[in-house]
């Protein structure tokens, strides 16, 4: 078979690129699961993605975005995970469920209710509660497996007039791989920041090489933080201008 000029050189990937130009003003920050059970030494999941998530300084990369898109006047969207005492009645789980509430993940005692919240494992990480707690931060309702479609993640992105979306959180190949497929069929753009998630290393293999593939197949770009930051900055700048 010939290939096109696009893809003739082998040195290059067989996956074209496909031009992303971020607009500030039509953007959002979207972070899955910025919590104290994936992202902490305390944490129930530490085990699992400890070495991934000190790897690729998720922890200040996260950081380092919401700050960027704070300063761009990029509007920050959470879609954190949560369960209940309704959410272990099920008549049945997949294999991901029953992992996380097997490890006591995001528990909560009641949906209206903080009571023993505060320091849990479903507690915001302590390093980023300043800069989610600030009132300017869109807090979803939660996701309850790993995608966007039991929240209210899309309403709230529609409601901000975004359809560009940079995404970064936990897990890489969970929450994070769940929410770009959805995004992406409901119309977004979406870049996906590399070093600023995580994911599990487990005896069927590593769930962040895993996910880098697929974040290949389905994003519209896949950044560094460093990358990430300066474009923020950048179309901060020009929507200034």
């Amino acid at each position: 078979m010939t290939l096109p000029p696009a893809y003739a050189d082998p040195a290059e990937p067989a996956l074209p690129k496909p031009p992303f130009a971020l607009d500030a003003a039509r953007a959002a920050l979207v972070l899955t699961d910025p919590q104290i059970d994936f992202l902490s030494p305390q944490g129930a999941a530490w085990g699992a993605f400890g070495a991934s998530a000190t790897q690729h300084g998720t922890v200040p990369n996260l950081r380092r975005l919401m700050e960027a898109a704070k300063a761009a006047e990029i509007p920050v969207v959470i879609s954190p995970h949560y369960y209940y005492p309704h959410d272990h009645a099920h008549g049945f789980a997949g294999p991901a469920e029953r992992l996380t509430h097997h490890l006591g993940m995001f528990e909560r005692r009641h949906p209206l209710s903080l009571e023993g919240f505060e320091g849990s494992g479903a507690d915001w990480l302590p390093e980023l509660r300043d800069l989610i707690e600030d009132g300017r931060t869109v807090v979803c309702s939660p996701h309850k497996v790993a995608g966007p479609q039991t929240n209210d993640t899309i309403f709230q992105l529609r409601k901000l007039g975004v359809d560009q979306v940079v995404l970064a959180g936990m897990a890489a190949n969970f929450c994070v791989d769940s929410h770009l497929r959805d995004f992406v069929e409901h119309g977004f753009e979406v870049a996906v920041v590399r070093d600023a998630t995580a994911g599990a290393q487990l005896p069927e293999g590593d769930g962040y090489a895993a996910a880098l593939f697929n974040f290949r197949w389905f994003a519209h770009a896949l950044w560094t933080t460093e990358d990430a930051t300066a474009i923020m900055a950048a179309g901060a700048a020009a929507r200034a201008a």
